[in-house]
């Protein structure tokens, strides 16, 4: 299997209106730090996973409407705790639908809230 790994950060703001988040609950920011990896189990015809400028738009593509967004207002989260782990869903899910036409390449995303702390998401098998 190989894999490729891109990374960017997004600055968001959202609240997590439940008493099991504590201080979180009130509307603050954050900058979160998000890793894209690509996976396949062979290489393609030019011998990359996927080319790296490629798989770095995708990535800015995709984070770019959540860039300064007050999630709690956002529509792609309306009805939903803005968690680390959905937005990396949401990120995850997304960078799959832009790669519709490569159902071979798997699509994880890590999303480090802070540096003692990660969450993960891989999308579901798509072949």
């Amino acid at each position: 299997m190989f894999s490729l790994t891109v990374n960017d950060y997004v600055m968001i703001a959202h609240s997590l209106p439940n008493e099991f988040f504590g201080p979180a609950q009130q509307l603050h920011g954050a900058t979160l730090t998000v890793e894209a990896t690509f996976t396949r189990p062979q290489l393609d015809e030019h011998s990359v996973v996927l080319d790296i400028g490629h798989a770095t738009q995708l990535l800015d593509d995709t984070l770019e409407p959540l860039r300064y967004a007050d999630l709690d207002s956002h529509p792609d989260f309306k009805g939903r705790l803005s968690t680390s782990e959905v937005i990396a869903q949401y990120v995850g899910d997304k960078l799959a639908d832009n790669l519709a036409d490569l159902p071979e390449v798997g699509v994880s995303v890590t999303i480090h809230e802070n540096p003692r702390a990660r969450v993960s998401y891989t999308v579901p098998d798509r072949q």
